[in-house]
């Protein structure tokens, strides 16, 4: 039938719209299936990478402060002067942040084998030389490791990282319980490459020597090194030296 000359649109004997055809409904149904597998890959990429960036951060070491629960001294506080020895409970190491598909992640390496010595005059450091062997530095990654020390940092040829004083420290070393904040003036050697540098430290008394943590802020091109950048995954091109030194008197 038609109304005014314009024909009606079919309808079903009840006076409504005809149902879909079973091949539209089958359509529709394939059409919301590959939506949903298209949203929940990419939620599940998202998941995942959050899952990785926060394990990788919980893994992440603190940085190293000097303990405020350290054991009382039993050195003379009257007579400090003369050379220390850095030893046992010292460790040092590295601090980057990374960018692993859009996450961000931080990692800290590090190792127990740091030596080197000290001059103290009075409460003054007045000589220190500070010794890393970087081919031991670790993180949780062996993959990670292998290449910060075959192809970063070359540590065949450049096997150890050091730091010297090159100013003293006035008034560095306390009397009591409590700790100081005192700033280094030093050469950082790495990578076969020097730098001028200063390094941030805290200094505090424990059992039978002295507790020194300190950081040191470093660009990787001032030292010859190629921050890592493989698509997926990006290093920072400045990171962060760190260490807690204990140091005894010698002899």
């Amino acid at each position: 039938m038609t109304t005014n000359g314009t024909p009606e649109h079919p309808r079903s004997g009840n006076g409504r719209q005809p149902k879909p055809t079973r091949r539209r409904r089958t359509a529709t149904i394939w059409i919301s299936v590959a939506a949903a597998v298209v949203v929940l890959g990419v939620a599940g990429v998202l998941i995942g990478t959050n899952v990785y960036s926060n394990a990788e951060n919980a893994k992440a070491s603190a940085a190293p402060s000097v303990a405020a629960s350290r054991a009382p001294s039993t050195l003379d506080a009257s007579d400090l002067a003369g050379t220390w020895t850095v030893g046992g409970d010292s460790e040092a190491g590295y601090r980057l942040h990374e960018v692993l598909n859009g996450s961000d992640v931080t990692v800290t390496g590090r190792t127990d084998s740091v030596t080197g010595t000290a001059t103290v005059d009075g409460s003054s450091i007045t000589t220190a030389a500070i010794t890393v062997q970087v081919a031991d530095i670790a993180t949780d990654s062996a993959q990670r490791d292998s290449y910060f020390r075959d192809s970063a940092l070359d540590t065949s040829a450049f096997p150890t990282a050091t730091f010297t004083l090159t100013g003293p420290i006035a008034d560095a070393v306390p009397t009591g319980s409590g700790t100081k904040q005192v700033e280094a003036s030093g050469d950082l050697t790495l990578h076969g490459v020097t730098k001028a540098v200063t390094a941030k430290l805290e200094v505090g008394l424990n059992g039978d020597g002295v507790d020194i943590s300190g950081s040191i802020p470093i660009t990787f091109a001032d030292y010859g090194v190629q921050a890592p950048s493989l698509g997926f995954v990006k290093v920072d091109d400045d990171g962060t030296v760190e260490f807690l030194v204990h140091a005894t008197p010698a002899g």
